[in-house]
């Protein structure tokens, strides 16, 4: 049975006097309830109700729960603070994906865990190393650990081709493409696995000439405030927040080619081509977000090309400028330095000693001032290239060194700058080597990995992995560790060998920090001495019981060889008599008889 309308309004003032809730503002005259409306709430007349919740097992007195003791999960970062400082990597193999240490100290690997069959396409670390992603038909997972990788979340989205992760590791993207033409793009909630959006359509609704990879490029540093992509005279930016539009409007931008994010800050640089023969120039502009402000223009002509680099620290954006000459029938090279951190952000032009070299390759020194080009024109090809070296001081650009006439190709910074691999990996410089520190100008080591076709520093800077995937070579596959000054350390070799990723590290310590530890790295490196000598203590101890169970191995062998040898003499003996007696036969006795037939005599004429 319903209750009245009056005992409704006692219990919700009863309620509201339980929960400490002051209603006294309120006009109870003014509080019209519809008739016959029980709101839920029943009284103690409505047995048939009761009944009902007494069949349902309802007990009559309330029992505390039962509360699970708790069990904490593996710590996700518990791998950044090892205690031997060690870094991991993947690789896959064959059907294998496998997580290792590198044990560079022992000059070995151990393996964390290894699976058959983990991943359906390929694995992704995410940009800070807590999650390892795989791909699958049905869509994308992730697993995350130090010792046990445990699945973690999964993102639903059949037949997904790529994965990628904010730079906050906040959201993955993920996209699949199908036989008509028709793309899809999801943006999960890493944590949530909630789909914050979703973009279908065709290729060119992605954006003008195609679906370029990645569709969104991601700005505002690891906070993951914004993301972006371009369309046909307009650049999408999105806010995460709402995942909708800044100011609910496309930016436009006519005509526009490339963009790309500072990695630090909400700064947008976006390139556009010059058109209708050169009467309205090419330009690189700089965009604030989220005001979408114009904060630098640069008015670029005869342009043929540009190409945009962003230092590490969000300092400085070099743009590569191919121009033409005169005749219109060659370009030649040119640099435009943008100092974004400086007021009005002032603008240098640069170019190379010979601007008729073609840049092959472009490198930031990490956290640094200094970046190295690789040049060359088309007569030094087979000879190898130049490279040469700058830093931007004082607001100028100026050159420290060019090295002529190497066999490299890319430019390997290390991560924390001063060191560089300069590798052959292209045709014709089967895998060449050279570790340079940029701080002496000097050469440390060269060396050659034969075929090699990638090159990667660990995250400490103290190594170096260069390997064979079976992608580009079906010989020598697999991968090789070196120290950053050009050591070999140790070399594993696998059959179709596909991937190669160390895990990437946080950025716990401030600039602060880490200029007192380089003050004070005499004080801190005592401690590691100590623990280096113990380690090569051992490793001499290691190599003297490795020599000394061969020897003892190769005194077996000597010993079981003797007994062999003895044995089969004694046997070959055995033979050789029995042989003797079977073959012991009475000899035939011979008399010599001489006997005189004939005698003639015959005159020689010796002088005629």
């Amino acid at each position: 049975m319903a209750i009245m309308a009056d005992e409704i309004m006692e219990h919700i003032r009863a309620e509201a006097a339980h929960l400490n809730i002051d209603l006294s503002s309120v006009d109870w005259n003014s509080v019209k309830l519809p008739p016959n409306e029980d709101f839920g709430i029943k009284s103690d007349d409505d047995d048939d109700d009761f009944k009902e919740e007494e069949s349902l097992g309802v007990p009559d007195e309330w029992t505390p729960p039962e509360i699970n003791p708790y069990t904490p999960e593996e710590n996700l970062q518990q791998w950044l603070i090892n205690e031997k400082g060690r870094d991991q990597f993947v690789i896959r193999f064959g059907s294998e994906t496998e997580i290792l240490w590198n044990d560079a100290r022992q000059l070995k690997a151990d393996s964390v865990d290894k699976r058959p069959f983990w991943t359906e396409s390929f694995v992704q670390w995410s940009p800070l190393g807590t999650y390892l992603a795989t791909v699958h038909q049905q869509g994308a997972a992730v697993w995350g650990g130090a010792t046990t990788f445990n699945r973690l979340r999964r993102y639903a989205h059949q037949q997904v081709k790529l994965i990628e992760f904010s730079p906050g590791e906040k959201y993955l993207v993920t996209y699949s493409s199908s036989h008509d033409d028709m793309h899809r793009v999801n943006i999960f909630d890493v944590r949530t696995e909630k789909v914050m959006r979703d973009f279908e359509g065709s290729g060119n609704d992605f954006a003008d000439g195609g679906v370029f990879w990645p569709v969104f490029r991601w700005g505002g540093g690891i906070e993951d405030k914004y993301f972006a992509r371009m369309g046909k005279n307009v650049l999408y930016v999105y806010e995460t927040k709402t995942f909708r539009l800044i100011n609910k409007n496309p930016i436009k931008v006519a005509n526009i080619k490339d963009f790309s994010w500072s990695p630090t800050d909400p700064i947008l640089a976006a390139y556009v081509p010059e058109v209708s023969g050169g009467n309205q120039p090419a330009r690189v502009s700089l965009f604030q977000i989220p005001s979408c402000q114009v904060m630098r223009q640069k008015i670029l002509y005869n342009v043929s090309d540009c190409k945009m680099y962003w230092q590490s620290n969000g300092e400085y954006l070099a743009v590569k400028v191919e121009r033409y000459t005169k005749t219109k029938k060659s370009t030649y090279t040119g640099f435009e330095l943008f100092r974004i951190k400086e007021g009005d952000i002032p603008i240098d032009a640069f170019e190379l000693d010979n601007k008729n070299d073609k840049v092959i390759s472009f490198a930031w020194e990490p956290k640094g001032q200094r970046f190295a080009v690789i040049h060359g024109s088309g007569q030094f090809y087979q000879r190898g290239f130049d490279i040469s070296f700058y830093t931007v001081k004082g607001g100028k650009v100026s050159k420290l060194k060019t090295l002529n006439q190497k066999q490299a190709d890319a430019l390997f910074w290390s991560p924390g700058g001063r060191f560089i691999v300069l590798g052959g990996l292209g045709k014709g410089f089967r895998g060449q080597l050279e570790f340079y520190v940029v701080d002496d100008l000097q050469t440390m080591a060269t060396a050659e990995h034969f075929m090699a076709t990638d090159i990667q520093w660990d995250p400490s800077g103290r190594y170096v992995a260069t390997s064979v995937t079976s992608v580009h070579h079906e010989m020598e596959n697999g991968f090789t560790i070196w120290s950053f000054y050009g050591k070999l350390l140790y070399r594993i070799l696998k059959d179709h060998f596909f991937q190669f990723l160390w895990r990437p590290r946080w950025q716990f310590l401030s600039p602060e920090k880490e200029e007192e530890i380089a003050r004070n790295l005499k004080e801190y490196s005592k401690q590691y001495d100590i623990e280096d000598d113990e380690i090569s203590v051992l490793l001499r101890e290691q190599d003297h019981e490795k020599r000394k169970e061969l020897k003892e191995e190769w005194g077996r062998w000597v010993k079981e060889w003797n007994r062999m040898h003895e044995q089969e003499k004694m046997e070959r003996q055995m033979l050789i008599r029995d042989d003797a007696e079977a073959t012991n036969v009475e000899e035939e006795e011979y008399d010599e008889v001489e006997q005189l037939l004939d005698v003639s005599e015959e005159i020689l004429d010796v002088f005629p």
